[in-house]
């Protein structure tokens, strides 16, 4: 199945029900009064974090959800039943925007984390609640109101401690499997990957670490040329980004001030981030270019430059050392607790789940 990232969709709190006008007429109960009850309130449309889910896929073929609407008073002051809550099941990670003003409603990163988007309605004022000395015997209710309607933007962006970024070809599909266990595809052509890869690599302390290979960039991919930057949302809770440069190139340095000017041109302050530099493939070249190489690059871009070869690893254990203590020294993200509000049960089936080409792999 394809993976995918952004959907749009319509979500309809349930209307309130109507307040009903209604009179005691009882045996032996003279001038019973009013005794219409208050309607309903409509469901709440609510989106909830699962770990299991990994793509939006589900909402490519679902555009519209709506919850039950609140039952109509009924005499003898009874009130309306309460429409039933709609509960759509989304991937950790997911960012909700409103599709028409591009406000930020939520953001949903912690399993079982739940967002209110498109409250029910309230439910009508039955006849009973206007008595009053004045008016005794009120003929008039009010009607429920209308739930919530709200166009939403769904955006997946995947959580990954670390990013690899790098043109076409520069090797982070056949890094990420000398990492991890993931297997992404790998081939001599430019956009082999089309799709982020997720692999988790082991800390030395046992501790997992996810790694993404994010689809490859070119110049003016701000601007939509190649993959555009379709796929640099993935990079935005990224702690660390991992900047592999294919050495055997004319001009790596070309290529690394590409990248640089990208990461400028989107903003969301990803040129900030913090980076390893990493010059790939110098099994191909020999040792004394290499090293050359690796001094131009550090006095060209004024940082630390890792030279590496992912096919034989080698210096992949001094490269990962670098990573560790990289975010080691970061500060520690905030927690974010999932909402304490209890789920009642829902009456809505979940959305049934897709088979997926997004690969989450454990580390060797």
């Amino acid at each position: 199945m394809k993976f995918v990232d952004l959907a749009e969709v319509t979500v309809i709190g349930g209307q309130g029900g109507d307040g009903l006008v209604s009179f005691r007429r009882e045996k032996y109960v003279p001038a019973g009064g009013p005794s219409g009850g208050n309607g309903g309130h409509g469901g709440s449309v609510y989106l909830i974090a699962e770990s299991n889910l990994q793509t939006l896929l589900d909402f490519r073929f679902a555009h519209e959800f709506k919850a039950k609407p609140g039952g109509r008073g009924g005499p003898s002051n009874r009130t309306g039943a309460n429409g039933a809550d709609r509960y759509i099941e989304v991937p950790c990670g997911t960012t909700v925007y409103n599709a028409e003003t591009d406000e930020l409603i939520g953001d949903l990163v912690t399993p079982k984390q739940i967002l209110c988007v498109a409250a029910g309605g309230k439910g009508g004022l039955g006849n009973k609640h206007f008595l009053s000395n004045r008016n005794r015997a009120p003929e008039y209710a009010l009607p429920g109101l209308e739930g919530e309607c709200r166009r939403i933007r769904l955006e997946l962006k995947l959580l990954a401690e670390v990013g690899i970024i790098g043109l076409p070809n520069a090797g982070k599909s056949t890094l990420i499997s000398a990492l991890s266990a993931a297997r992404p595809k790998v081939a001599d052509y430019p956009f082999t990957t089309l799709v982020p890869n997720l692999g988790v690599v082991r800390k030395p302390t046992g501790d997992g670490t996810v790694f993404a290979d994010i689809p490859g960039l070119i110049a003016g991919a701000h601007d939509g040329l190649g993959l555009g930057h379709e796929f640099l949302r993935h990079i935005e809770r990224t702690r660390l980004l991992l900047h592999l440069v294919d050495a055997t190139t004319p001009d790596p340095l070309a290529d690394y001030r590409t990248i640089q000017q990208e990461l400028t041109a989107y903003g969301h302050g990803l040129s900030d981030r913090p980076q390893v530099l990493a010059l790939n493939k110098i099994d191909a070249m020999s040792p004394e270019d290499a090293a050359v190489l690796v001094d131009l690059m550090a006095e060209a871009t004024g940082t630390q430059v890792w030279a590496i070869s992912a096919v034989t690893r080698q210096n992949l254990e001094d490269l990962l050392q670098t990573i560790w203590d990289g975010l080691d020294a970061l500060p520690t993200p905030p927690a974010v607790s999932p909402t304490d509000e209890p789920l009642p049960p829902s009456t809505t089936a979940p959305l049934p789940t897709a088979e997926l080409s997004l690969t989450v792999a454990d580390g060797q």
